[in-house]
């Protein structure tokens, strides 16, 4: 079994949906034989390395919305975020372009550790404070992890996996993802957004079940990607 997932590396359900994942297929007798690949999505393009404001501010910016109400709202995705053992710290986490942190992610899979740098990079970003789009930083987790820093700052600086970032976005963009996490099961099964624990587990379990392939994706759960609200993060995805 392949679940394809799309993600970026700001979107804090992409974490949390990253768990609840996990957590089912821990409970999944044939979790050896699934393949987890991470796909690229970037919730804004245009966002640049340094000096962006912080994420309160840029969230009431963004929607219209005080900053006291876009603190509260981060808040209550905090509190979801430690229900399945994760620390957000929206206060001090860096907003940043997240190209780089794709790019990265591309190589460390290439060296079969692409598993380990998306954990990283995520864990980095929501819960360590660092800059995602500072390449020496880039590099600095990606030693963590195994890799040699220098050949991957090197990379860094060139324009390497920069058509596999663009790949990914083209096809989430073919397949319709508007919101992120999206899951998609065997090119068979889509699941959109941070859903609860059950939805994941019914849908390995069917996957498991059927040899069968129907036509295009069945979405399971809520269509959350299709979600309209006045934070662009709710129901468990992050939209544009």
């Amino acid at each position: 079994m392949k679940i394809d997932i799309w993600s970026d590396y700001a979107c804090p359900f992409c974490y949390i949906g990253k768990r609840r994942l996990e957590n089912a297929l821990s409970q999944f007798p044939h979790r050896d034989q699934v393949e987890v690949v991470f796909r690229s999505f970037q919730l804004d393009p245009s966002a640049k390395v340094h000096g962006n404001p912080d994420i309160h501010d840029m969230l009431a910016a963004k929607y219209g919305m005080t900053r006291d109400k876009a603190k509260a709202m981060n808040e209550q995705l905090a509190e979801q975020a430690r229900g399945v053992g994760l620390d957000f710290r929206f206060d001090s986490i860096v907003s940043t372009n997240t190209f780089d942190g794709h790019r990265l992610t591309h190589y460390a899979s290439k060296q079969g550790k692409g598993a380990e740098m998306t954990e990283r990079l995520l864990r980095a970003y929501f819960t360590d404070s660092v800059n995602l789009g500072d390449r020496s930083v880039l590099a600095q987790l990606a030693g963590e992890i195994g890799l040699n820093e220098q050949e991957t700052l090197d990379m860094l600086e060139s324009d390497a996996y920069a058509d596999q970032v663009n790949g990914d976005i083209e096809e989430g963009q073919r397949l319709g993802v508007t919101g992120v996490p999206f899951f998609v099961i065997n090119n068979k099964y889509a699941i959109s957004g941070a859903q609860p624990g059950p939805v994941f587990t019914e849908v390995l379990d069917t996957v498991w079940a059927e040899e069968q392939k129907a036509p295009g994706l069945q979405l399971v759960g809520t269509d959350s990607s299709k979600a309209s609200s006045e934070d662009g993060c709710s129901d468990g995805s992050c939209g544009i």
